[in-house]
């Protein structure tokens, strides 16, 4: 009578102790999490360590610009704001022509906190948006690696995410751009996507919609989550994995998320209208088609069902080829198949440099080097292949969505250095996976052969025990009336059947651990190697994330024998403009500098970062490549008071605008044929020193960036380019000099009034009139009219 007791006080026993276990590793978990957001703030903060809390790069500036708007003056003016100081004469209707989901983001957090009474500028909020949407994406990475494989390799992900140096490049304190936050609501967005893939919940479909609305209100990269999703549709249903919970997923997504893309104005029809979202709609019909086929195949008689998937099919093909009519014909009278020139560039590498210089002259879209994936993501690029495999082991819906991910994102990072970005959420959790399934196999191994023969000498206890525990139990139960025993003989050999059906499955189990157990040395080694790979990863990271990526490109440092250099001539010339120059005058510049100028100088610009208008960049270009008086005539008809160059040559600064000349020269022939890149060539090769071509050589970027040179060390020896100038002595005879920054970085020219070149011409002509009058009419001819 005794070991039964025994027995069932155990049941509570290690229910309680599950329990606790549990509530401990959620505690724990938790902890984990709080750190790694915590970590993920922290290490995007070196940059306002070692500088200052300053925004950075160049589309900051006008996002900071545009935040600054909204906190002053509310969100309606914000939607009919129109900006003339940028895009000269055009101008820009900044609220249908931007993205608003950072603005709006880093303008309600300055809301709410004024609203607490805590008296944060909108540039502090702005600067430190980034770090704190870095650690809501390494959170949301937890979320959808748990969701994939388990707790152990979510925080794992998230750990590695936190740190991982592609997503530091775009998120350190300053980068206030619009990656910021779409990286948080593009993994948001799919970790919602397999939630309600896993639950077939309509709360949690509804809740992607809205992810997926704010990605779209953030950027320009949500075409990549309404591509990737109708792809993993697709192939669940190809490959036999459709159910009501895949059809939940999907179909609210499409209906809802692209009726509230739509509200969104710099999107609006494109929507509905565009080839990036027509796949979308294809599989919204398949998937219509397959549920109806699987509905009908419930109700059904097996020969009424062939009957009726023979007209569905039918039907439903008939449906979606006039679909494709209806999208071929839509298409078919734009130029690029209604494909924007960045996705085309996606889809053929080759496209921009054939037709859009413009979109390849950007250094971010070009490819990465190899070299670029172990800076970005180092040991992932190991560890990933190893996270595809552990997808397999078993593939679920929600496992063939992270192979999926992480295909396509090694494809598109290998066409653009820019979707490196893409590539790290990926990246970081095949990783977790892998790292998460090693540490489980290395530690069970050392756990089974630690404790392996007490267990099994425990588990022989346990069997003999329960065994007597059940000779004892049976015999009490012959005593009990024979009525009693006769009801239930069933029952009976149906637990002895269970038990002894169990009890080899048990050591069949017990088998197969040992089987798989490593020996203890080798999984103790490889435990600490995976450590030690962890221990370089975070060395990197840190490394990167304090002399790589956190440096401003307002301010410019450098290292030498005799100490630490600053330059800061970005900032001292857009303060003379904003100083030293009236309010209405306009500024000529590279489209690089144009979001600068405006936020920082406060000045009307021609072209900017925005880049829509080809042919506007083209005019500027075509300037800078034209001689001079050419230039100060297309200048002078924009009404440009000052054009503002950007040279490297002193200092060895090789970002500068003579590195960026060829481009000019590109874009501005696309539009204007005159204008012809190997008349700037010598032989093929793009020089500037005496071999260079005379139109080179006279061409307006050559004169303003080269112009006084030879003053500096009597040589003009250009330090980036490492040769002497061809042209040194030259006189400006349509431009002046304004002002050159310190470290000759930037300079400023100021286009001559008109009226003092004409008025000495008159002069001139005046004069020689005067002495050529009197001899046509003692000769008696007639003076030529000069306009015949």
């Amino acid at each position: 009578m005794a070991a039964p007791e025994t027995s069932t006080a155990a049941v509570p026993t290690l229910y309680t102790y599950n329990t606790l276990r549990n509530a401990f590793g959620g505690v724990l978990s938790f902890f984990i999490l709080l750190l790694i957001g915590v970590m993920a703030f922290s290490i995007r903060l070196f940059s306002v360590i070692k500088y200052e809390s300053v925004i950075h790069e160049f589309d900051p500036y006008f996002n900071y610009r545009v935040t600054q708007f909204l906190a002053k003056n509310g969100i309606y003016e914000f939607w009919n704001w129109f900006d003339d100081r940028t895009w000269y004469p055009l101008g820009r209707v900044i609220g249908g022509t931007v993205y608003p989901g950072l603005t709006l983001t880093a303008g309600t957090i300055w809301w709410l906190l004024n609203s607490l009474n805590i008296p944060l500028s909108v540039e502090t909020v702005c600067v430190f948006t980034a770090p704190i949407f870095s650690a809501f994406a390494s959170w949301a990475t937890y979320l959808l690696t748990k969701e994939v494989k388990g707790t152990g390799a979510g925080l794992t992900a998230a750990a590695l995410l936190a740190m991982v140096p592609s997503y530091i490049s775009r998120s350190v304190a300053g980068s206030y751009d619009n990656e910021a936050v779409a990286i948080f609501a593009l993994i948001f967005t799919f970790y919602l996507y397999i939630k309600t893939l896993n639950t077939g919940s309509l709360f949690y479909a509804t809740l992607n919609s809205i992810a997926y609305f704010y990605m779209v209100c953030s950027w320009g990269g949500y075409t990549f989550i309404i591509n990737l999703i109708p792809m993993h549709v697709l192939l669940c249903i190809v490959t036999g994995r459709f159910s009501s919970r895949l059809y939940i997923a999907y179909a609210p997504l499409v209906v809802l998320g692209t009726l509230l893309a739509a509200l969104v104005p710099v999107v609006g029809f494109n929507a509905v209208m565009t080839s990036e979202h027509f796949a979308s709609f294809l599989v919204f019909i398949i998937i219509h088609v397959v549920a109806f086929v699987y509905y009908i195949k419930g109700i059904l008689s097996p020969k009424m069902f062939k009957v009726a998937v023979t007209l569905v099919v039918s039907v439903g093909l008939a449906v979606c080829c006039a679909v494709i009519a209806v999208l071929i014909a839509l298409v078919a009278s734009s130029p690029t198949k209604g494909w924007s020139g960045r996705s085309l560039s996606l889809l053929d590498p080759t496209y921009a440099s054939k037709y859009i210089p413009i979109i390849a002259s950007v250094s971010e879209h070009q490819p990465p080097t190899w070299p670029s994936y172990f800076m970005d993501i180092n040991v992932l690029a190991f560890l990933v292949p190893a996270g595809i495999i552990a997808c397999f082991l078993p593939l679920s819906d929600a496992s063939s969505f992270v192979v999926l991910y992480i295909a396509t994102s090694v494809y598109f990072s290998g066409v653009m250095v820019r979707l490196m970005l893409v590539l790290a959420p990926a990246a970081c959790i095949t990783s977790g996976i892998a790292l998460s399934q090693a540490f489980d196999v290395f530690t069970g191994s050392i756990k089974f052969q630690l404790t392996g023969a007490s267990s099994n000498t425990e588990v022989d206890a346990a069997e003999t025990s329960s065994s007597t525990a059940e000779s004892q139990t049976d015999a009490v139960k012959t005593e009990k009336p024979e009525e009693t025993a006769k009801n239930r003989p069933s029952r009976k050999s149906k637990k002895k059947e269970r038990e002894h059906g169990e009890k080899p499955s048990t050591k069949a189990k017990a088998e197969k651990k040992r089987l798989l157990a490593l020996p203890l040395e080798s999984s103790v080694i490889s435990l600490l190697l995976l450590v030690l790979l962890g221990a370089f990863y975070v060395v990197h990271c840190v490394w990167a994330a304090a002399e790589a990526y956190s440096a401003p490109s307002i301010v410019l440092t450098s290292r030498s024998h005799d100490g630490l250099h600053v330059f800061d001539d970005f900032r001292e010339a857009y303060a003379w403009l904003r100083h030293n120059t009236d309010v209405d005058d306009k500024v000529a510049s590279w489209w690089d500098y144009g979001y600068q100028t405006t936020a920082m100088a406060n000045r009307t610009v021609i072209v900017d970062n925005n880049t829509w208008n080809n042919t506007h960049i083209a005019t500027v270009g075509t300037a800078m490549s034209s001689p001079e008086r050419a230039a100060w005539e297309i200048f002078h008809s924009l009404d440009v008071k000052y054009v503002l160059v950007v040279f490297g040559g002193l200092v060895g600064y090789p970002s500068d605008d003579i590195n960026k000349f060829l481009w000019m020269v590109r874009i501005g022939g696309g539009v204007f044929p005159h204008i012809k890149e190997p008349d700037y060539l010598r032989d093929g090769q793009y020089r500037i020193d005496s071999q260079a071509t005379p139109t080179m050589l006279n061409c307006l970027m050559y004169k303003l960036s080269y112009y006084r040179f030879v003053e500096t060390d009597g040589k003009g020896f250009d330090r980036v380019r490492q040769t002497e100038i061809g042209k040194k002595y030259f006189k400006l005879t349509h431009f002046e000099e304004a002002f050159t920054t310190h470290h000759w970085m930037v300079r400023i020219y100021k286009l001559k009034p008109p009226k003092n070149r004409i008025r000495g011409k008159t002069k001139k002509s005046k004069s020689k009139t005067s002495s050529t009058t009197s001899s046509p009419k003692r000769s008696g001819t007639k003076k030529k009219n000069p306009w015949q």
